[in-house]
This record gives structure tokens, sequence and C-alpha cells, in this order.
């Protein structure tokens, strides 16, 4: 008798994840769960400079912001930029945005900073429409053309802070709170 109520339990167990599944629901939940535990400062990024000696950034490439309009790389060439490549199916991508956002706004004046999240769904619309209805400040471009060999990477999320002279001066896979005195500190110092 006890394995038809253990049966029963594994079933609606199942049931509830494929249904949060099946209804999109489970990237927005597991984000928001996601971003809670990001709240609690357990989970820093790490400012040790990579192992990326001599290695430039590739300023080759275009992208889509939300309007469709097109967006240059070249473009960023002597500034300190903070890159963030996501999806809208991805989790700690959603967990981390509205702690990189609250970032951007409090450096978002400071000269030869800028910020640029790369959306990488198959289709420009879903990320536009994960954007859309977000009060986040940071700018959003799409991947609609590719990502060179400097944005490929193994996992998303990935950020990578690219330096004033072309360098590559933070290299993260995975999610991380980039909200904290420490990091900010590190793009205004490298902005200087």
């Amino acid at each position: 008798m006890d394995w038809k109520k253990e049966i029963k339990s594994w079933g609606l167990i199942l049931a509830f994840f494929a249904l949060l599944y099946f209804t999109g629901l489970l990237p927005v939940i597991q984000g928001g769960i996601q971003s809670v535990f990001l709240a609690t400062g357990l989970i820093k990024p790490k400012l040790e400079i990579p192992d990326l000696t001599n290695q430039q950034f590739d300023y080759r490439g275009q992208f889509k912001d939300m309007d469709g309009n097109l967006v240059d790389l070249q473009d960023y060439r002597g500034k300190v930029v903070f890159i963030n490549i996501w999806a809208s199916w991805c989790g700690p991508c959603r967990a981390e945005m509205p702690h990189i956002s609250e970032l951007y706004k409090k450096v978002k004046n400071q000269p030869d900073l800028e910020f640029l999240l790369i959306g990488t769904d198959n289709d420009f619309q879903k990320s536009k429409n994960f954007i859309e209805g977000k009060n986040w400040a940071f700018p959003v471009v799409h991947a609609s053309f590719g990502l060179n060999r400097s944005l490929q990477s193994e996992s998303i999320p990935t950020t990578l802070v690219v330096g004033k002279n072309g360098k590559i001066i933070f290299y993260q896979e995975g999610m991380s709170n980039f909200n904290t005195d420490e990091f900010e500190n590190f793009l205004l110092e490298s902005a200087r």
C-alpha cells in the first residue's frame, strides 16, 4: 500500500514540473530563486586577472538593438566594456540581470565605461519579448549575426570586461552578483 502512495507522490511532482516546463514558467521560477540567492551576496565575481596574456579583444561584429538598429563593436574601442552574454531560457542569466541593472545605474554616467548585454536566443523576437516590460536600464543587443571568437564561450551566462587597451581584463562563465562595491570600484578604476 505504501508504494502506491509513493507512486502518486512522484507522479504529482513530475506533473508539476512538466507543467512548469511546458508552460515556459520553469526558467522564470528558476531565475527568480537564483536571483534571491545572488542577493545574499554569497556568489560574487572573482576579480583575479584572467590568464589571457596578450589576448586582444576582437572588435569585429555587429548586433541589433531591441529596435532593430545596428550596433557595431568597433564603436567601443578605447573604452572599458562590460559584456554579458545571455539567453531568455537561461535561469542563471535571468537571475543576475536585476543585479547587473543596479550596477549599471550606479556607473552609467562614467565616461569611457560602456555596458553591452548580448542576447543569444535563436530568435531575435524571443530576446526582445523577454526584455520588454522589464525596468532594467542597461543596453541590450541581439547576436543576430553571430558571435566573434572573443565572445564565444562554453556556457552562459558569460561576462567579460574589456579594458581601454583592448585586452580582456575580466572573464567569468556562470552567474554572479556583479552589484558589489568591489566590482563597481574595479570598473571605475579601469575606466579612469
